[in-house]
């Protein structure tokens, strides 16, 4: 995403080792459906909101979806890499409100009785 630090936003994939990589096979979508996805991958890369990926691990396939307004909605088959990835024991369920609550704020802090004190900048 533009104007952020990467440092505050950059991800790791959390494999398991012992998972063989998945590439899906590239999968072929009719002449509407790839005409639509074209157009939002262009509006993405304008953006700046995605890239051209440099690596061949875990590539998955775009699926578009018809909303109820006939209009076409991009999701990623995450699928294989989702089985991969160990499940997180601490979700984030009410997400929504922590970045209406830290809106304006530059750190974010919390007490984990788990893990101890912690300090997020935003």
């Amino acid at each position: 995403m533009p104007c952020i630090d990467p440092i505050v936003m950059e991800h790791k994939l959390n494999v398991v080792p012992l998972y063989k990589i998945v590439i899906q096979e590239k999968q072929h979508m009719g002449p509407k459906r790839a005409v639509a996805a074209t157009k939002k991958v262009q509006k993405l890369l304008e953006a700046g909101f995605v890239r051209e990926c440099q690596y061949p691990e875990w590539i998955s396939n775009v699926v578009l979806v018809k909303k109820p307004n006939w209009t076409w909605w991009m999701c990623v088959d995450f699928t294989d890499l989702n089985k991969a990835c160990p499940k997180d024991s601490y979700s984030l369920s009410k997400i929504d409100k922590l970045v209406d609550i830290t809106g304006g704020h530059a750190l974010l802090s919390f007490i984990d009785a788990f893990s101890g004190y912690h300090q997020i900048p935003l």
